[in-house]
C-alpha cells in the first residue's frame, strides 16, 4: 500500500481513504527490475477510489464506496494497444523509423510515427523522404547521441540520447523533473462550490453529466479522458483537421468519447462555445502549444471561473526541455529507464508503456478529485502531471516517500489478496460492434462498488463528429 499511499497524498486526499482499497496481488505481471507493477497498481487503484470519493459525495453516502485494483486488470490495461483487435485485424505497433539506433557512442531513441515527426526527422539528418531504416542506420552510426539529440529537436523531429539514471540526475531537466511535485495542483479562483446534481440509479456514474473538453493525443491524455467517459463524463475530444490521430491508437482510447475536429486558428468562436458550457479542458500538447490560441490554463481559467484545467507534458513545464515534445518512449530512454531494464548488449524497455498510462489513470484522479474539493470548497483548479515526474517515482530518483515508506498520516493498508499468477489477458478482455468495426478490446480497470464495469459505447471514427455538445 505504500505507494497507493503516497500518490493518495499526492493527490491531497483523506490519508484513511487508502484502507477503502482492495488489492488483488497476481505475480507475472508486468514483469521487470523496476517496481512497474506496484506503480501500476497504485496509479489506477487511486483513481477508483478518486472516482469513488466523488461519487458518495454526489450520491449523499456516509461512507465511501470500496474500490478493488487486481493486478491481472491493471497488466492487461497498460497493454491495451495490444489486445486491441479490429474485425480480427491487430494493431499497427510502431513505424519502422520510431526505434533505438547505434551511434558513433552510444544510442538514440526516435520517434517518427506520426508523418510530420517523421519528415522533421530525416530532414534533421539530411535523408529524403524515401529514406529507409538501413539509410538512417548509416547515418546515425557515423553522428554522436547528442549531435543527433540536439539537430533532430531544433529541427521540430523527436531522437532522445540513451542515458543512465545518474547522467539524468545531473542533467538540469532530471532535476527539474524530480523536484516536482507529483501532481501539481493549484487553486486558481474564487468561484462558488460547484453543484453536482444528486446521482442515483446504477451504475453509479461519479462524472455523470460534467462535460470534458479532451485537447490530448498520445497517448496518457487519451487514457485519462477515457477514464472519465467510462465514469459517465460527456467527453468531446477535440483535435486539428491537419493533423488526424493514428486510427487504431484512437480506437484504443476512444472507447465513451465523441471525435471532433476542430481549427483552433479558424474556428475560436466556436471553440468558445464548447468552453462556456465545459467543466473541464485536459490539454496533453507540449507546453506553450496552445498558449497562441489563448488556451494557456491560466487564461482558459480567467475566462470561465470554476474550471478544473488538466495539463499533461513530458518533460515538466519548467526547464530546458520545458518546450519540448515527448513521448513514453523516448522518456525511458532519457531518464534511466531503458539502461535499467537493458542488458550490457543493448537498452531494454519497460513491459508496457507505463509512464503513459499510470499519469493517465494518475490525470484522472487528479481530475475527479479537483471536482471533490469544488463541491465543497468552490474555486477553479489547475493540475499538471508530467511522465518525468512519474519516472522520476518510477525509479526512485525523487527521493521521496514511494520507495522509503515513509508517508506523512500513512492509513491502515486495506484488503490485500493473494490470487492466481497473470496468465494472460484473456479474462479482462470483452469484444463489442460498432462505427469502426468489431473490437476486441481491454475492459476499463478502474473498479469500485456500484460502479460501471465498461464504456457506454464504442469508439467512433476519427473526427466523425460534431464539434459541439451532445
Amino acid at each position: 500500500m505504500t505507494d497507493i499511499k503516497y500518490a493518495w497524498s499526492a493527490l491531497g486526499g483523506d490519508p484513511a481513504l487508502p484502507a477503502r482499497i482492495t488489492t488483488v496481488e497476481r505475480e507475472g505481471a508486468l514483469p521487470a527490475r523496476l517496481p512497474v507493477r506496484q506503480l501500476a497498481r497504485a496509479c489506477v487503484g487511486v483513481c477508483a477510489l478518486a472516482a469513488a470519493e466523488l461519487g458518495a459525495v454526489r450520491a449523499g453516502l456516509d461512507r465511501v464506496p470500496e474500490a478493488r485494483v487486481d493486478d491481472g486488470a491493471v497488466a492487461t490495461a497498460f497493454t491495451s494497444e495490444r489486445h486491441l483487435l479490429i474485425d480480427g485485424r491487430a494493431p499497427v505497433a510502431f513505424a519502422p523509423l520510431s526505434r533505438l539506433w547505434r551511434t558513433a557512442d552510444g544510442w538514440v531513441r526516435t520517434h517518427a510515427n506520426y508523418p510530420h515527426h517523421r519528415a522533421r526527422l530525416l530532414t534533421a539528418l539530411g535523408l529524403g523522404e524515401d529514406a529507409r531504416a538501413d539509410d538512417l542506420a548509416a547515418v546515425l552510426a557515423g553522428r554522436s547521441a547528442l549531435e543527433v539529440e540536439d539537430a533532430v529537436y531544433a529541427a521540430g523531429g523527436l531522437a532522445v540520447a540513451l542515458r543512465t539514471s545518474a547522467e539524468w540526475a545531473a542533467h538540469p531537466q532530471g532535476t527539474e523533473a524530480a523536484a516536482l511535485p507529483l501532481v501539481e495542483r493549484e487553486r486558481t479562483d474564487s468561484a462558488r462550490a460547484r453543484v453536482l446534481t444528486p446521482l442515483d440509479g446504477t451504475p453509479m456514474l461519479p462524472a455523470a453529466g460534467l462535460r470534458v473538453l479532451d485537447l490530448t493525443r498520445v497517448l496518457a491524455g487519451p487514457v485519462a479522458t477515457r477514464t472519465l467517459a467510462l465514469l459517465g463524463a460527456d467527453v468531446l475530444r477535440i483535435d486539428a483537421p491537419h493533423l488526424p490521430e493514428l486510427a487504431d491508437q484512437h480506437a484504443d482510447t476512444g472507447f465513451g468519447k465523441r471525435s471532433a475536429t476542430l481549427d483552433l486558428a479558424t474556428g475560436h468562436a466556436r471553440f468558445e462555445e464548447l468552453l462556456a458550457s465545459a467543466d473541464v479542458v485536459v490539454t496533453g500538447y507540449r507546453p506553450g502549444a496552445l498558449d497562441r490560441f489563448g488556451l494557456s490554463a491560466r487564461a482558459l481559467t480567467e475566462r470561465r471561473p470554476g474550471l478544473v484545467v488538466a495539463e499533461l507534458s513530458a518533460w515538466g513545464r519548467r526547464g530546458p526541455w520545458g518546450g519540448r515534445r515527448g513521448f513514453d518512449s523516448l522518456v525511458q530512454v532519457a531518464t534511466g529507464i531503458a539502461v535499467t531494464e537493458g542488458s550490457a548488449r543493448e537498452p531494454g524497455a519497460l513491459p508496457a508503456q507505463a509512464l503513459d498510462h499510470g499519469t493517465g489513470y494518475l490525470l484522472a484522479a487528479a481530475v475527479l478529485r479537483a471536482l471533490t474539493e469544488q463541491s465543497y470548497e468552490g474555486g477553479g483548479r489547475i493540475v499538471r502531471l508530467a511522465l518525468a515526474r512519474t519516472a522520476a517515482w518510477l525509479t526512485g530518483a525523487d527521493g521521496g516517500p514511494a520507495r522509503s515508506g515513509a508517508v506523512a498520516g500513512g492509513a491502515v493498508p486495506g484488503e490485500r489478496e493473494v490470487a492466481a499468477p497473470y496468465d494472460g489477458p484473456g479474462p479482462w478482455l470483452a469484444e463489442t460492434g460498432g462505427r469502426i468495426g468489431r473490437l476486441r478490446y481491454t475492459l476499463p480497470p478502474v473498479a469500485f462498488a456500484g460502479g460501471p464495469r465498461d464504456w457506454a459505447r464504442p469508439p467512433v471514427p476519427w473526427g466523425s463528429d460534431a464539434a459541439r455538445w451532445a
